[in-house]
């Protein structure tokens, strides 16, 4: 098992601030930033370890003292174990956009209204649990269903590692619940689909050729169907090659939602690579991936009982609404122990 180690955090600290200290290091603006970053990365996740050691010592000399206050030692220890635990979770991150920022795509796929109102659920979720974490999200683009919900939405997640912990989230998703569109209130059972890439910077590494896309506009809505605005500033962009499509509307101008858009587009290409890759690994392990389609990684079941399990994992919760509400974190950090551990890609 992959764990938290402060000695190799300690080392490769002074690694990084030595490079930083050689002469002409800034000569080199890009390989600079990067270790400069890791650097500050580093530092961080060592300040956090020192400072629950603090607390940890602080709680074992206050029992020492006090042993009648046991209760509230355990009460004050729970959030230093939950620090912990998100530190020994980062360890997991070792690929090459695991650390950065993410873009996510839901899309409604086969249950018609109820497959569009589970996708409109997801984003809460997802909103939801992203600020509990601390990240900031963004919604780029939302396109209503005819009566109810999304039929896709797009937003960014910014955050240390957010691409990292969202790659738990990637594939198809399963709800089955008594459908309040259904007169009959009969059990649907629905499906949305989770897209991750992560989130590169507007001059990334992907190169895009002109004559391989397709560009069309049309006039920015909001969810309910109210326009947005009254030209027609939204921006599709199709890459013919690979069949992507991003869309985007969040920004007054065409020209702005074009520049994000291609920000898009990039990022959804640099991830099909990265799957590809991870594809290739997993036919080399004898391992079977579940994360791209097909077969749905996780159900959400609200009748006529409550759960979500995992099927990945096999791991599950009782409290389907506590899920839905952004307690995410069990199910992320299961399948990343799992990932690290070879059982899954």
């Amino acid at each position: 098992m992959i764990t938290f180690d402060p000695a190799a955090l300690t080392a490769r600290r002074a690694e990084l601030e030595a490079q930083m200290g050689e002469p002409g290091f800034w000569d080199d603006q890009e390989r600079a930033a990067k270790i400069s970053t890791e650097q500050s990365r580093v530092t961080r996740k060592l300040e956090r370890y020192d400072r629950l050691t603090r607390d940890y010592e602080d709680a074992q000399e206050l029992y020492s003292m006090d042993g009648g206050m046991e209760q509230e030692i355990v009460d004050s220890i729970t959030p230093l174990r939950e620090e912990l635990a998100r530190l020994q979770e980062e360890a997991l991150f070792s690929g090459e956009y695991d650390q950065g920022d993410a873009v996510v795509t839901l899309q409604s796929d086969v249950g018609g209204t109820d497959a569009q109102d589970f996708t409109e659920m997801l984003l809460r979720m997802y909103q939801r649990w992203a600020d509990d974490r601390g990240f900031k999200t963004e919604v780029i683009e939302a396109s209503p269903g005819e009566e109810a919900g999304l039929k896709s939405a797009t937003f960014t997640v910014e955050g240390e590692n957010a691409y990292g912990i969202l790659r738990a989230e990637r594939g198809k998703h399963r709800l089955v619940r008594l459908s309040p569109f259904d007169q009959a209130h009969r059990r649907h059972t629905s499906f949305a689909q989770v897209i991750l890439a992560p989130l590169l910077s507007q001059d990334g590494d992907v190169e895009l050729d002109e004559n391989d896309l397709r560009i069309d506009t049309y006039r920015a809505q909001g969810a309910g169907g109210q326009h947005v605005n009254k030209t027609d500033s939204a921006v599709r962009i199709t890459h013919l090659p690979t069949g992507v499509v991003v869309q985007c509307q969040n920004e007054r101008s065409q020209t702005a939602n074009k520049q994000t858009a291609l920000r898009i587009l990039k990022s959804r290409l640099a991830e099909l690579a990265e799957e590809e890759r991870e594809q290739e690994l997993a036919k080399e392990r004898g391992v079977v991936s579940m994360g791209f389609g097909g077969n749905p990684i996780r159900s959400y079941v609200l009748h006529p009982y409550q759960l979500v399990k995992d099927h990945r994992t096999d791991y599950e919760a009782g409290n389907a609404q506590g899920v839905l509400d952004g307690n995410l974190d069990p199910f992320i950090h299961a399948y990343l122990l799992a990932r690290a551990a070879g059982k899954h890609v």
